[in-house]
């Protein structure tokens, strides 16, 4: 007998690396001792792989088989090693050829009965095993849709371990099972209007294409039903397609997040409303076991809308900074340390006041002052200094109600013209405003005159704002350079930046 050997894939977090799967079958007392960091589920795969053997009529020899999985100082998480670790023992006991698979990487979870069940991760683990420069992989047969979206990669989807054998060489019937299927996530946002359904708000609409273009996180301040909800979940249908690497990218983070199949690329920026009763775990990722993406990595390149934002759990919302500021995750494990990307815009939505009719429109409103200042004061200092622009939502007036006529720009014409911005961003510097490196925008070629920034120099000195906020004034200035096809920001753009920045106060 030899050792038998194979590979497959440890996906932590979003990111793929190839594990080596070494199985070493020598003399005494019958056992199975799994040795590199498993987890829990990992570790029970010692019943599952001897059961699935027993049942697919292979003979395991009734002495220690030790497996080992390497790099062994990497933890290894879930049940996608089954099929990996069975066809390194069956290389071992020399049922298959060890030549058969220097090219193969095996994933998925065995059944008793020795059929295959499905993972999740496949996106990530076949994007990481292509990377590593593997060609052949056999996945299971549930997660055979989603397999094909890497390509580049020879994909075997097969059903029971049996199959795999037979693939590898295996003299052996074939025996027809039942394959394990898994439902297909709704992985595409059924956009619930147009922007032409916003009616009385062209103010709250420029505001909402300015953030668009920018890539700019976002305030809506309202008294309740004044169309807050509307305006932010029109978001994602102005915003342009995802490329290939984005898209690859989102899609990977739902193949981990969910127990469903992903039949598809995930084209459209993505929409994530969690409720504000949400704990700081489910909305930037974490939990007990396998780490999994939180909220704001499930709107990658899309939007996290949070309505109602004062009801959130103030530590809960501070959690956010971070990530506002450099894009992504990290979230931190006794046993290991797992990045996310998190690079959205980030929709806050509250009512000026607890009783909600303290928007200065005449309404009766029953709050103190100091019950208005601690509502919002759930907001923090730092927290509202990382979102760029302020907008007051106000109530549409009867007439217009009655009416019912349409907005005036559509989802369509809103959608090219922050294409068009974005494309000129990423023309001058590479990227669009929000993200792009503050070295750069501050750059000699790029810096604004002073008699163009006279008014944000004097915001400055008295204190009416912060240097974030001062860059951001200047950020959220280009980007309506860009809107109107300006060269350079002027003084307008300026005063208008710095109003959609200041504008609430």
């Amino acid at each position: 007998m030899t050792v038998g050997r194979t590979r497959a894939v440890s996906v932590v977090g979003v990111a793929g690396r190839v594990v080596d799967i070494e199985a070493d079958i020598s003399s005494g007392l019958p056992a199975l001792v799994l040795i590199g960091l498993p987890d829990a589920a990992l570790a029970e795969s010692k019943d599952r792989v001897r059961s699935a053997l027993a049942n697919s009529g292979f003979a395991v020899p009734p002495q220690r088989i030790t497996v080992n999985l390497s790099p062994a100082s990497i933890p290894k998480q879930g049940s996608g090693f089954d099929v990996g670790i069975a066809v390194a023992i069956l290389v071992g006991a020399g049922h298959l050829s060890a030549d058969a698979l220097t090219e193969w990487v095996h994933i998925g979870e065995l059944a008793l009965d020795g059929r295959i069940r499905p993972v999740p991760g496949i996106l990530p683990a076949l994007r990481a095993a292509r990377d590593a420069g593997f060609s052949r992989v056999v996945v299971p047969h549930g997660n055979r849709a989603e397999a094909q979206l890497v390509p580049g990669l020879d994909v075997r989807p097969v059903a029971s371990l049996r199959e795999v054998a037979i693939l590898h060489g295996a003299e052996c019937a074939e025996i027809p099972v039942e394959p394990f299927e898994l439902a297909s996530v709704h992985d595409e946002l059924d956009f619930p209007g147009d922007l032409s359904d916003v009616v009385g708000q062209p103010e709250v609409v420029e505001s909402l294409i300015v953030a668009a273009a920018g890539g700019h996180h976002m305030m809506l301040l309202g008294p309740p039903g004044a169309g807050k909800t509307m305006v932010a979940s029109r978001l994602p249908g102005i915003l342009p397609e995802l490329s290939t690497e984005d898209s690859l990218d989102v899609t990977s983070i739902l193949s981990v997040a969910n127990s469903g199949s992903v039949s598809r690329l995930v084209t459209r920026p993505p929409f994530e409303a969690p409720h504000h009763s949400a704990t700081g775990v489910a909305l930037v990722g974490g939990g007990s076991g396998i780490i999994r993406p939180g909220a704001i990595s499930r709107a990658h390149c899309g939007v996290l809308f949070l309505d109602e934002a004062p009801e959130f759990s103030a530590r809960v919302l501070d959690s956010l900074r971070q990530p506002l500021e450099s894009g992504r995750i990290v979230v931190h494990r006794a046993s290991s340390v797992v990045e996310f990307p998190a690079r959205c815009h980030v929709i806050l939505a509250a009512n000026p006041c607890p009783c909600g009719l303290g928007g200065g429109d005449g309404e009766s409103c029953t709050c103190t002052p100091i019950v208005k200042r601690r509502y919002l004061g759930r907001l923090s200092g730092p927290l509202m200094d990382r979102i760029d622009i302020h907008v007051a939502v106000r109530r549409v007036s009867a007439a217009l109600v009655r009416e019912g006529l349409p907005g005036s720009v559509t989802s369509h014409e809103a959608r090219e013209r922050v294409t068009s911005a974005r494309a000129r961003a990423i023309a001058r510097w590479g990227d669009i405003n929000a993200r792009v490196r503050g070295g750069v925008i501050s750059a000699a070629e790029h810096r604004l005159p002073r008699n163009v920034t006279a008014p944000l120099d004097r915001a400055l000195e008295r204190g009416a704002l912060s240097m974030r906020g001062f860059d951001r004034v200047i950020r959220i200035a280009w980007t309506l350079a860009d809107l109107d096809a300006s060269a350079s920001p002027t003084t307008e753009h300026l005063n208008r930046a710095l109003f959609l920045r200041k504008g609430m106060s």
